[in-house]
């Protein structure tokens, strides 16, 4: 029974602060954005026009949303790293020793770093003569004694990018992961400690179970973020070298060529394939899913 007052409408009110938002920067760009991949749309010369699936087809006959699509999905090999690598640094810095407050933070140090100011200095460690080939010449692993082209090489161009990715998000997933493991409950560690279980069984057993759902929010947040990469690919090769990803196809066609409704289709693609891939983490991660039932 609702208290003397209460309006049956005073729940929405309460809930207009965050559904107004949603709707206009949310769910309104998402649905026009739909409706633009079925338009031919040229904001320069003002051409609006139906064409139902032209966009779609036209993006199945072009090399360059084909590579992009190709290089997006390679890039999905960083999630695995950035999580297994983002856990083993959060492991060993949840201890309580002294100054280790200043190395959580030295790790974290690269997220909050602008990225075209990081690039610039990755710019540097991946030159012809940088740091990075000058190390490699130190230790005599250069092949044949020459420097390797890391942003110009074609074939390892999109590795280079992905190093780069996974440097400088690595922190952010530590730190989520360092909230995560202070929820561990300390008695089930020690009840499994009694039980004579080694450190790798406590850790398989009671820490991972858990942090499920810190890792299925790291894993989705780390794969999304992999299939949108567009600004450490333009700081570093600028798209070129087969370095071309679905977001700079999807920026490159609407800034550049100002096709807005062959865009707005790939980036359509975009979104489906993060809605597909987030369906399969929450099958397998989520509460219900099949970790959790052989947990």
């Amino acid at each position: 029974m609702a208290k003397p007052g209460v309006k049956s409408y005073t729940a929405y009110l309460f809930i207009l602060p965050f559904a107004l938002p949603f709707l206009l920067f949310g769910l309104w760009p998402l649905l026009y954005n739909l409706y633009l991949s079925f338009m031919d749309y040229f904001i320069v010369s003002g051409v609006t026009a139906w064409n139902s699936f032209a966009n779609y087809v036209e993006l199945t006959q072009n090399p360059y949303f084909a590579l992009g699509f190709k290089n997006s999905l390679l890039f999905l090999i960083t999630v695995p790293i950035l999580q297994i690598g983002a856990l083993g640094m959060a492991m060993l810095l949840f201890r309580r020793l002294p100054g280790i407050t200043f190395f959580r933070a030295g790790f974290y140090y690269p997220v909050i770093i602008a990225i075209p100011i990081a690039g610039i200095a990755w710019d540097y460690f991946f030159a012809s003569q940088g740091i990075l080939n000058g190390l490699l010449s130190a230790a005599d692993l250069l092949p044949d004694g020459q420097n390797i082209a890391w942003v110009t090489d074609d074939h390892i161009a999109l590795y280079s990018v992905m190093l780069f990715f996974i440097w400088k998000n690595v922190g952010y997933y530590m730190v989520l992961y360092l909230i995560g493991l202070q929820r561990v409950p300390q008695d089930l560690l020690d009840a499994a400690k009694l039980d004579g279980t080694n450190p790798w069984q406590a850790f398989w057993h009671v820490t991972l179970p858990a942090l499920r759902s810190v890792i299925l929010l790291c894993t989705l947040l780390s794969t999304i973020g992999a299939l949108k990469v567009l600004v450490e690919v333009m700081v570093l090769t600028g798209g070129a070298h087969d370095t071309v990803t679905m977001l700079l196809f999807v920026y490159a066609v609407a800034f550049t060529f100002s096709d807005f409704g062959l865009a707005a289709a790939a980036s359509s693609i975009i979104l489906a394939l993060c809605l597909m891939i987030a369906a399969i983490l929450f099958k397998f991660l989520g509460e219900d899913g099949a970790w959790g039932k052989g947990c």
